[in-house]
């Protein structure tokens, strides 16, 4: 008993002081320097991207109003003076404005929690020591802060566009220029739908950066200082600390629920305060709703009106990589005893014109498996080069055509590829049928059934229907 003793404080003592421990001790300097190295790739996409279509969304308005004003000149009506006369000065304003801009002042909930962790990390006396020594923590700082500068000049020039547009539209609607307001239209609605496709961006966590996140939200200096130093924070108080100045201030003025009952009372009466809370308890229910909404949405709305008779493209703001679509398909021909004695395995990758239309490349090997089960000889048997069209048609149903240069004889060397004679050449058209997969890695199983329309002109003749399952990835 003697000897336990010691042993058991000792024990109480370790347990005390690893629960004491911080947990911002605990993170991995590697963890940090991961997400710092992240965080930093994708403020310099960015500010680059920002800083590319809010200049040309700049120049293509000055170019419609010129445009404008040309037509306006020459019909000689004096509107050229009244409506787009002082364009330059409205634009001059707005490189005024430009210049002078500050820090983000709107909420963008996802770079308030980038901005805001990396300051954490910047003032932590335990964490990123990899970062700070090599100064890239610093330097990552900067640069979101000035992609927070960005971000406010392309709100500042979407509020122009928005407003330069509903103006042109009310005094030109009745002059004959409803096609160049439509083009402004697009303009705005497409800049408006990039600006969208940044802050989503903004929010698509890589795993570095889920990996800093779940770890920091575990450590209660971090929490304090999300709820002290974010943006969110400003807005919405979440608890009232009475030795915080900022939450006495952000209560300054307000009445006690004591006040307001007592006040609710002398108005309407015991009977009239139980329905009068009633249909609090309702408003509070829509208010939860609305709120539901708007951080749902996340400032990536939209709210201006859809120009008259046009139809955007989805695909048009998104970046190019994510209008990439990968996938593998394949047929087979039998010889008999349903064992297949040739299959072509093919990939492709599209890229989406709009949500309808996708055009691709992609390639095929054909590979033997010899004449059957007890004959089994891996052989190869020839190559295809592809290129395709697929139109959305109607619901799962798509119209497919395509081109395609096949070598559908053995070979061995790659040399034998370049006898152009036996290449033949396959024009395709016919339908898919596109059905959901709901699995991580495939997003659809594609169902195609093909009619080679050159295959008559072939000697000797192929298969003039082809039948092929393909996958989509995502």
């Amino acid at each position: 008993m003697v000897f336990r003793l010691p042993i058991l404080l000792c024990l109480l003592f370790f347990n005390i002081a690893v629960a004491s421990q911080d947990t911002s001790t605990i993170i991995d300097d590697r963890v940090v320097a991961s997400y710092v190295k992240e965080i930093d790739s994708k403020a310099d996409y960015l500010d680059q991207r920002l800083d590319k279509h809010t200049t040309k969304a700049i120049t293509k308005a000055k170019k419609h109003e010129a445009a404008i004003k040309r037509k306006l000149t020459r019909s000689g009506s004096i509107k050229a003076v009244e409506v787009v006369g002082g364009s330059g000065e409205q634009y001059k304003q707005l490189e005024q404005g430009l210049a002078n801009i500050g820090s983000l002042q709107h909420l963008v909930p996802s770079y308030d929690t980038i901005n805001t962790t990396l300051k954490f990390l910047a003032q932590g006396p335990h964490l990123a020591t990899i970062a700070k020594g090599s100064g890239k923590l610093q330097k990552t700082l900067f640069k979101v802060n000035d992609l927070g500068t960005r971000l406010e000049k392309a709100e500042l020039i979407r509020k122009f566009l928005n407003e330069r547009k509903q103006y042109l539209k009310e005094q030109l609607h009745n002059l004959g220029f409803a096609k160049e307001i439509n083009k402004l239209n697009k303009q705005v609605y497409y800049y408006n739908e990039q600006l969208n496709e940044y802050k989503l961006l903004l929010k698509d966590h890589r795993r570095a950066e889920i990996r800093l996140i779940e770890l920091l939200s575990k450590s209660k200096p971090f929490q304090n200082f999300m709820q002290n130093n974010s943006m969110l924070a400003s807005l919405f108080r979440f608890q009232f600390d009475p030795d915080d100045p900022a939450s006495v201030a952000s209560l300054a003025g307000l009445q006690t629920r004591a006040q307001v009952n007592s006040l609710i009372l002398q108005q309407i009466g015991t009977i009239g305060k139980i329905a009068f809370q009633q249909n609090i308890g309702e408003a509070q229910s829509q208010l939860q709703q609305l709120r539901q909404n708007v951080f749902r949405r996340g400032n990536n709305s939209n709210d201006e009106e859809m120009p008259e008779g046009f139809k955007p493209n989805g695909q048009k703001g998104k970046p190019f990589v994510k209008r990439l679509e990968y996938g593998i398909n394949m047929q087979s021909q039998k010889a008999g005893n349903f064992f297949p004695r040739t299959s072509d395995l093919g990939m492709s990758i599209g890229y989406k014109l709009n949500n309808k239309s996708i055009i691709g490349l992609g390639a095929s090997y054909k590979i033997g498996w010899g004449n059957g089960w007890r004959n089994v000889n891996i052989t190869n048997q020839g190559l295809g080069l592809r290129s395709f069209f697929d139109w959305q048609a109607k619901g799962s149903f798509w119209v497919s055509a395509g081109y395609e240069q096949n070598y559908k004889t053995a070979f061995k060397t790659i040399d034998e590829l370049r006898n152009g004679n036996a290449w033949q050449q396959s024009g395709l058209v016919g339908l898919s049928k596109v059905i959901s997969l709901k699995t991580k890695l495939i997003r659809k199983a594609r169902l195609q059934l093909l009619w080679d329309f050159l295959s008559y002109h072939q000697v000797p003749q192929t298969e003039p229907i082809i039948f092929r399952i393909g996958y989509g990835f995502k």
